[in-house]
């Protein structure tokens, strides 16, 4: 078993509710989100939030990004400070850019926004750029991109700008096999940038999602009770399926697998 600890809470959500129009769309929501420590590594966190089509983690992807207010409960992040538009990174699924700037003049703008990089704007655009395989594209417009290359743009972007957190919405939806191989690998290189670097995915793509997360969290509806809740938390460290390659290979993933479907 690795060595870890979880250490101060990051973000949490206690007691959320969405309603629309007298209908309880999303219910009694908590959840924490904890700093992971590993000796001698810089190790982010990698959520997975998974429900099936149309139980609500759009929803819940705009509450947590503070781009939809709760009807009830809240969002804290660092020191109990409620959260607000922008102080997420957000990465829609269609991956929306400023279709009128060259790749190179949004990450200066949004390297701009980050204070921890003035004066280093174009050094570090050009060191992330050759890192995410986008040298050769900086200078050319969105429509001009593959629908991977544009992910990682998109990724970049919130990179640069400095966010600890960055909310991914289904970001294996669209992709071919090989560029889903790749984004898993990206992911897993952002999360490894800084020890509060934390991603959280919402998906329902299973299988992806859970191999690069060190823990799950499951919306589901229950029995008798309009609107969705977490049904289940489920720690990946614990189980020794968190940070490793080729995961999916092994018998206790697919349990795992399985598990999570069973819940759905």
């Amino acid at each position: 078993m690795t060595v870890y600890n979880r250490e101060e809470v990051l973000l949490q959500a206690t007691n959320v509710q969405l309603t629309f129009d007298q209908h309880p769309i999303l219910r009694d929501i908590n959840f924490c989100i904890r700093n992971i420590t590993r000796p001698g590594l810089l190790q982010g966190q990698v959520v997975t939030l998974i429900g099936r089509s149309g139980i609500g983690k759009t929803q819940l992807f705009k509450v947590l990004s503070g781009l939809q207010a709760p009807t009830a409960g809240q969002i804290t992040i660092h020191n109990n400070k409620s959260v607000k538009a922008g102080d997420m990174g957000v990465i829609f699924q269609n991956y929306y850019l400023f279709e009128w700037r060259t790749v190179y003049q949004s990450l200066m703008l949004a390297a701009k926004k980050n204070k921890q990089l003035w004066g280093m704007e174009k050094q570090t655009i050009e060191r992330y750029a050759e890192q995410f395989q986008l040298t050769e594209h900086l200078h050319v417009y969105p429509q001009q991109l593959s629908g991977g290359q544009r992910q990682r743009v998109s990724i970049l972007q919130q990179l640069l700008k400095g966010s600890d957190f960055i909310l991914l919405d289904e970001p294996f939806s669209g992709l071919d096999v090989c560029m889903i191989d790749k984004a898993v690998e990206l992911l897993l290189q952002v999360s490894l940038s800084d020890e509060l670097k934390t991603l959280i995915i919402v998906s329902h793509d299973i299988e992806h999602s859970v191999a690069i997360s060190d823990t799950v969290f499951i919306l589901g509806t229950e029995p008798g009770k309009e609107g969705a809740t977490i049904k289940k938390e489920i720690d990946l460290i614990e189980r020794d399926l968190a940070w490793r390659k080729d995961i999916r290979r092994e018998k206790r993933f697919v349990e795992t697998i399985e598990e999570i479907k069973a819940c759905l």
